[in-house]
């Protein structure tokens, strides 16, 4: 997802039609009947709204390579080991959930090689619930990275979020930082680290997408 625009190009279409409506409302107030005015301002509102939701920040990586970032603008909402995971084994996970405000742009938390991806359909529970990671719509990656060990990162739908949008393929060389999908509109990313990884992050924590350091993996 190769993208330096100020907005997210899945949100165009978004972005031009809600434009569209409020100049077709402000047309239609001026020629037809000033009570139109009103779903004009509406629209208008809608049209800032999903310019704001669209955003698509540069941010820049830590220096240190040993650093795990966010994947996610949003808040810590689960740091702990797990016994289930994409891994297949025991890990450290860290959720970060996204509200409708936060920027939706999500970026690969590691360097690393794509070795599976995978697609599961599935319920909208609100995405902090704790069923959230096992039974919604959700879309994951894992990544073998330097030395042998793996880490996954899995986009979750919310209750109001029906899209997952990601675009590696097995195969693919991923940076950190990189920009790599998005959900529409408030959702979650869970991370999974190997296990004996200590995390830097507390529950409640507010976390930057490519900036905010989760963990370090030496």
């Amino acid at each position: 997802m190769n993208n330096s625009s100020p907005f997210a190009r899945e949100g165009y279409p978004f972005i031009a039609y809600s434009i569209g409506l409020t100049a077709l409302f402000t047309v239609a107030g001026a020629r037809i009947a000033t009570a139109l005015y009103i779903p004009a301002a509406l629209s208008l509102l809608l049209a800032l709204f999903v310019i704001y939701f669209f955003r698509n920040p540069e941010r820049a990586p830590p220096s240190d390579a040993t650093a795990v970032t966010a994947p996610a603008d949003g808040v810590v909402i689960v740091a702990e080991r797990v016994p289930e995971t994409p891994l297949g084994v025991e890990a450290l996970k860290i959720s970060i959930f996204m509200s409708v405000f936060s920027v939706h742009v999500n970026r690969v938390p590691f360097d690393g090689k794509v070795i599976d991806t995978f697609h599961h359909a599935g319920k909208f529970f609100d995405a902090r619930d704790g069923r959230a990671s096992c039974e919604n719509e959700r879309n994951g990656i894992v990544l073998e990275i330097a030395g042998g060990a793996r880490i996954a990162f899995v986009q979750i739908a919310g209750l109001v979020a029906r899209r997952i949008i990601s675009y590696p393929l097995v195969g693919d060389l991923l940076v950190r930082g990189a920009r790599y999908g998005l959900i529409r509109f408030g959702s979650r990313v869970d991370v999974y680290l190997p296990v004996e990884v200590v995390p830097l992050v507390k529950l409640g924590d507010k976390t930057v997408a490519g900036e905010t350091v989760l963990a370090r993996i030496c």
